[in-house]
């Protein structure tokens, strides 16, 4: 098998497998239990949590553990707006942004009387912090702009974007979710006001993340029950996960230059590839400004669901677009902001590096993509 998918999720390091390994097992005590089987539980979960804070030159206190990424994200849109309401009811998101920021901002509106506004991209999926300048209104409270694009890798002018909401004094939230671990990323920027990460993009377990809240920034909650995560997130921590994740992300942080200089140079030999299997191939957007792991190509054409299907069964592990839409027969929003048309954007392909990712693995890929182009009409001419 040649997995290419690792936008979706990634393997667990080993790493983070024997960090969880005692608290699946003997240490299974409840972190608010009293007793001391509760008390080892709650210390790991703090270390982890001081860990977590360090890497990303936060404080302890200003890390908030989540049920996963998208959980993050509802926290940290939804949360943030309710809580600063009074100040205004206007948001502003991207086109490009993940369906968790996507869905709870159409949530606010539809339901609880705000405001949204889309900020546009441009052919390579790339916000205008100049234009995103002009559409903040003196009612506006929270921007959410992703760092960088789970489809397309397309990464987001980070800095200029929070310099803009410090300037125009309001909250910005990112969703990092596909960065953290992958390129360089600091709550020390001005203006930067909530991050949302998830540990499976980063080789740790799934079903937890976390939302960094910069200190002093009320937020509601989204959920209710008890008064865990410092009365902002409620429910029984998940101890073996945490502590998992926290391993995962120093290894992540420790190797991220390393391996997106290797991951690069075997992007563009995958793109070469398909390039020269199938010629009408279309790379959707720049390469000099998108993660080095990521890969998305359009065949015009071609049948999106066929080519899944065809390098399924040639052993080939690669995705449409994000994981959270299976099922979907729509285009890519992502794409069709970037302007590409529905029926390009339904013939497209996400390919997604990881560090099990070899050249061998990549010229199979290459080789699997010419076969199955073959059995294209649109892409055998």
């Amino acid at each position: 098998m040649v997995y290419l998918d690792h936008n979706a999720t990634t393997p667990l390091a080993s790493e983070a497998r024997e960090a969880m390994l005692p608290y699946l097992d003997g240490e299974y005590g409840n972190p608010s239990s009293i007793h001391s089987a509760g008390r080892r539980a709650r210390a790991a979960v703090d270390d982890a949590r001081d860990r977590l804070a360090a890497l990303l030159g936060a404080k302890a206190h200003e890390i908030i553990f989540t049920g996963g990424g998208t959980e993050s994200c509802n926290l940290g849109l939804i949360g943030i707006a309710r809580a600063h309401a009074v100040r205004g009811k206007h948001i502003i998101i991207s086109a490009v942004e993940h369906h968790a920021v996507l869905h709870a901002a159409e949530h606010l509106q539809h339901f609880e009387g705000f405001e949204v506004t889309v900020l546009p991209v441009d052919s390579a999926g790339v916000v205008d912090p100049a234009l995103l300048a002009r559409l903040i209104r003196k009612e506006t409270s929270v921007v959410s702009i992703m760092h960088a694009n789970n489809e397309t890798g397309a990464i987001q002018p980070l800095e200029e974007i929070a310099s803009v909401c410090a300037e125009r004094g309001v909250f910005f939230h990112t969703d990092a979710v596909q960065t953290f671990g992958k390129i360089p990323l600091t709550t020390s920027l001005p203006g930067l006001s909530a991050i949302s990460i998830a540990a499976h993009k980063f080789y740790g377990p799934k079903g937890v993340g976390a939302l960094y809240l910069r200190a002093g920034i009320a937020l509601s909650r989204t959920s209710y029950g008890g008064s865990h995560e410092n009365s902002r997130r409620p429910g029984t921590e998940n101890v073996a996960a945490i502590v998992g994740m926290a391993a995962a992300a120093e290894v992540a942080i420790n190797r991220a230059a390393e391996d997106a200089e290797r991951l690069a140079p075997l992007r563009e030999r995958l793109w070469e590839g398909i390039h020269s299997a199938c010629p009408q191939a279309i790379r959707n957007g720049d390469p000099a400004r998108s993660l080095a792991n990521t890969l998305n190509v359009s065949f015009p054409g071609a049948d999106g669901e066929s080519l899944l299907m065809g390098l399924d069964l040639e052993g080939v592990c690669v995705s449409s677009g994000s994981a959270c839409m299976v099922g979907s027969i729509q285009a890519s929003h992502v794409l069709i902001a970037m302007g590409v048309d529905s029926r390009t954007a339904l013939a497209t392909v996400r390919f997604s590096m990881g560090r099990g990712t070899t050249e061998v693995g990549v010229d199979l890929a290459s080789t699997a993509i010419a076969r199955v182009a073959k059995l294209q009409p649109a892409l055998a001419a």
